[in-house]
């Protein structure tokens, strides 16, 4: 196998100053000499694996939604280069969008439809067959937990919780073979979040599919990821399983460190 086989994404100094403003709202830093405080997202390098599920782990503002729209060319890299199975995420944009799909934390659904209408359109955009469609959104629908009376309702008169797992479901559709997830699991009891952490690892299984998600929780990155970065501030501080991360913190009075601990250790908290 290839490298160019093995390696399904390729972060190459990436260096882009982004701006925490009053609302909490992250954007581009266009005027050098503004005073507030930026915070870069500096990733000296790292390569995310075909089949693998690699979690970026950081508390919140740590910056976790921005290094994904990076990825997702929702922003643009100043320096550095990013690409998904050899494609450049700038330089090959149409190449790109046809290998990955993405949920955001702001991911949007059209209030007024009803969850499989939702996929049909989203079907329809990247030119499915009506039928297959149909059959394949039923079936995503349902390993969601939805049933038939729930995917005929207005998205709008659904809880936050079915509308986060609807928005998963359309990310899936395109069976895409990289799939960007900022924390698909935030704000979701815990029988919806082992939901939609068994279907990730059902997409991934699947589809062969390399899945790169976001998360706050340390439980979700030790027990669902292959790999996990942890960001602090903009930075990769470490990268690795999740055993061998636990590594980088002494045992001390026989207690066996936890993910939670490396976090604690390497950020503060």
């Amino acid at each position: 196998m290839g490298t160019m086989d093995y390696i399904a994404l390729e972060v190459s100094s990436l260096n882009r100053q982004i701006i925490k403003d009053d609302q909490s709202h992250w954007h581009g830093n266009r005027n050098s000499d503004a005073r507030q405080s930026a915070v870069a997202l500096d990733c000296d390098g790292f390569q995310v694996r075909h089949g693998e599920i690699f979690g970026i782990l950081g508390t919140d503002s740590s910056g976790k939604s921005a290094l994904v729209r990076c990825f997702a060319d929702c922003l643009l890299a100043d320096e550095g280069r990013i690409t998904i199975s050899g494609q450049g995420v700038l330089r090959d944009q149409t190449a790109v969008k046809r290998l990955i799909n993405r949920v955001l934390t702001d991911a949007s659904l059209f209030q007024k439809l009803t969850p499989l209408e939702n996929l049909l359109y989203g079907a329809r955009l990247y030119s499915l067959g009506e039928q297959p469609a149909r059959a394949c959104a039923v079936e995503v629908l349902q390993q969601m937990g939805l049933d038939e009376e729930t995917m005929s309702r207005p998205v709008g008169e659904l809880s936050a919780c079915v509308q986060r797992k609807v928005a998963a479901a359309c990310a899936s559709l395109t069976q895409p073979v990289f799939l960007l997830l900022d924390e698909p699991t935030r704000g979701l009891p815990p029988t919806a979040k082992r939901e939609v952490q068994s279907f990730i690892e059902e997409l991934r299984d699947a589809y062969n599919a390399t899945i790169l998600l976001t998360t706050r929780d340390v439980w979700e990155a030790e027990t669902l990821c292959d790999r996990v970065a942890i960001l602090n501030e903009g930075q990769i501080v470490a990268v690795g399983t999740p055993e061998g991360l636990k590594d980088l913190v002494p045992h001390t009075n026989g207690h066996t460190p936890t993910l939670e601990d490396v976090l604690v250790e390497l950020i503060g908290g």
